[in-house]
């Protein structure tokens, strides 16, 4: 019941953010051409609903890093709190250094496969087994499109090579970027995962999550890890008790 909620959570947020992103976003220059990022550069009008998504984002990623002590916790834990904390530098620095206009790209690029993640999980937890699979390999095609093609190509490509049309390189340019890698390396790391479940959705043989609780992988000794639902019994996704 935690972990269901938990995502539930993290779902309505997901939502309503992707949703305010689009409508913050879709009638600006920069959406449709990336050029536009640095246009006017540094002195460019920070609009009232930048500002707002920004306050929004920002304090939704520090919750996250606050409650994942007290969330159940995964075997990613440490990439987690790797990825919020360089996602709270971003967004600070972004907006310290005048990067909104492509912060605020990164983060409605961020937030449309998160929805699916989230979706995926609670059909999991509920043991809707086709549901679950069929958002799980919808989320992993988005994932891949949007944080291994437009992250790198379209937005880090924006940060490493457009401003030096518009301004010579100093030490924020390279602070910046370094931290963008940071998380196109951590999306790396878990399009593996995701790979590695998308294998086992494929083929049949999915028996839980690649993040379930490191508690309970050490229990199972060399066995797959399983999904727990709010009871306290494992099960696996095609609702068969495992005890």
């Amino acid at each position: 019941m935690k972990k269901f909620q938990e995502s539930c959570w993290r779902f309505i947020f997901y939502l309503g953010a992707l949703v305010g992103g689009v409508a913050v976003l879709y009638d600006k220059p920069w959406f449709h051409d990336v050029w536009e990022v640095w246009v006017g550069y540094p002195k460019q009008e920070v609009l009232t609903s930048q500002y707002w998504y920004y306050i929004l984002e920002l304090s939704f990623y520090w919750s996250l890093l606050f409650s994942i002590a007290s969330d159940v916790r995964r075997k990613d834990f440490n990439v987690q709190v790797v990825h919020h904390l360089a996602t709270i530098f971003l967004l600070n620095f972004s907006w310290s250094v005048k990067y909104i206009r492509v912060g605020t790209l990164t983060l409605l690029v961020h937030d449309v496969s998160d929805i699916l993640l989230e979706a995926a999980k609670m059909c999991s937890y509920a043991e809707w087994k086709k549901s679950c699979n069929a958002l799980f390999i919808l989320f992993a095609v988005v994932f891949v499109i949007s944080r291994l093609i437009i992250f790198p190509f379209w937005i880090i490509y924006a940060t490493v090579v457009y401003p030096l049309y518009y301004c010579p390189r100093f030490f924020l340019y390279y602070f910046f970027n370094m931290l963008m890698f940071t998380l196109q390396f951590l999306h790396l790391y878990w399009t593996y995962l995701i790979f590695r479940m998308v294998k086992k959705v494929i083929s049949g043989n999915m028996s839980g999550d690649d993040r379930s609780d490191k508690e309970e992988e050490e229990s199972e000794g060399n066995e797959e890890p399983r999904l727990t639902n709010g009871d306290g019994k494992q099960r696996i996704l095609n609702g068969q008790h495992e005890r």
